[in-house]
Formats: C-alpha cells, sequence, structure tokens
C-alpha cells in the first residue's frame, strides 16, 4: 500500500509539473506524445476507482504477480490504442488535461489510501485482494512515470524504492532475476522493450534475452 501512494504520487506530481511544451514531446510509449499518456493515465486513474468500488465475493483468482499475463507485442490497431490520441487532442489546452488528471488521480490515491489491503476486489473478470492490486499498479504506475519522461532528462525519476519494487515484480513474472549490474531502471526498459539492450547487456542477461521483451497486458 506505501508503495504504490509513493509510486502513484511521484506520477501525479511529474505530471503536475510539467510545463506545457512538454505535452507536445514523445512519450515512452511509440506512437504516443506526452499528452496521450496523460490522456491514458486518466483513464488509468478511473480503472483505479471503479476497482476499488467492486467488491467481490468469490476466492481470489489472481495475486499481484499472476494479475499481469504476457501478451504479444501491440501493432498499433487496438482500438482504444488509436482512440486515446485523438482524446488527448480535444483536450486542446494542457492545462484541461493536467486538471482533469489532478482530479481524477487525487481521488484514485485518496481511494487506495482509505482501501481495507485484505479486501476482495474484481477487474478485468479476476478477483484479488486490494493489496495485491495496489502492489501490481505499482509496476504499471513506475513504467508510466518512465514513459513519461523517456524525452525529458529535467523530469523528475521515479522513486528509487519504487524503481526496486517494479523490477522485482518483473523478475517474478519473468521467473528469473535480471542481471546484478544491470540498474533497476535499465531492467524495467529494457525487460519491457521500451529500448533494446545493448550488446554488453544482452552478454550479461544470457538466455534471458532471447525471452525479451516481456509486454504486460
Amino acid at each position: 500500500m506505501d508503495l504504490f501512494s509513493l509510486s502513484w504520487t511521484a506520477l501525479c506530481t511529474a505530471v503536475a509539473d510539467l510545463p506545457d511544451e512538454d505535452f507536445e514531446q514523445p512519450s515512452g510509449c511509440t506512437g504516443w506524445l506526452v499528452r496521450d499518456l496523460v490522456c491514458h493515465l486518466v483513464i488509468d486513474a478511473q480503472d483505479i476507482l471503479i476497482t476499488l468500488a467492486t467488491p467481490a465475493d468469490a476466492e481470489p483468482t489472481v495475486d499481484a504477480v499472476t494479475y499481469w499475463h504476457l501478451v504479444d507485442t501491440p501493432t498499433g490497431e487496438d482500438p482504444l490504442d488509436a482512440l486515446i490520441p485523438r482524446l488527448a487532442a480535444a483536450y486542446g489546452e494542457p492545462r484541461l488535461l493536467k486538471f482533469h488528471f489532478d482530479d481524477v488521480g487525487s481521488a484514485a490515491g485518496r481511494a487506495a489510501g482509505l482501501a481495507d489491503p485484505a479486501a476482495l476486489v474484481s477487474t478485468r473478470d479476476e478477483v484479488l485482494t486490494v493489496g495485491d492490486y495496489l502492489s501490481a499498479y505499482v509496476l504499471e504506475a513506475t513504467l508510466h512515470h518512465l514513459d513519461l519522461i523517456a524525452h525529458l532528462p529535467s523530469t523528475t525519476e521515479p522513486p528509487a524504492e519504487t524503481l526496486a519494487a517494479a523490477r522485482a515484480s518483473l523478475e517474478r513474472i519473468a521467473g528469473t532475476p535480471f542481471p546484478a549490474g544491470l540498474s533497476d531502471r535499465t531492467a524495467l526498459l529494457v525487460g519491457t522493450g521500451r529500448r533494446p539492450p545493448t550488446d554488453a547487456e544482452t552478454t550479461a542477461l544470457g538466455a534471458l534475452a532471447g525471452r525479451l521483451p516481456l509486454i504486460l497486458g
């Protein structure tokens, strides 16, 4: 719960601190500008609110790790992916998009802080505890924070604690650790295909390199 709050607050703060001109810069999500990513984060915040308000009365079917499943590399043909840039452009001014994300993002953060970690909730046709759901979201928030600042070097990095936690989650999903010589940031970027590994990194990764990238869905 604390790690979720740390990662989510850091992400919300990073968006709030963006100057208007940065919204037209590319993000770490292929084909999306920063404004498109922030629009996606509005939907993420709504998903958190919806999930926390959807109690379940069945046994858990997934946990913080098995919540994630590996999918094929996106082709850009998903209707929602195509819709996001149009929605983002409809805001017109960055301040309106920032206001909307601050509004729902803050609400999502408050709702998470008030939720019972042991309570069961339902999302994506699965059941899991609130604690596991928010733990899974540390990975989502941290990766999108890295996406946000991919081409904005002056923007604040995700907290070290959440980078380490996100790396640990990705290693559990992969079923094997990443080389200790790779930083948490590098492990996350290379592991999820956000950038290709260098020759040295490929050598260090060994057999794991052939299984990358791990595309999470």
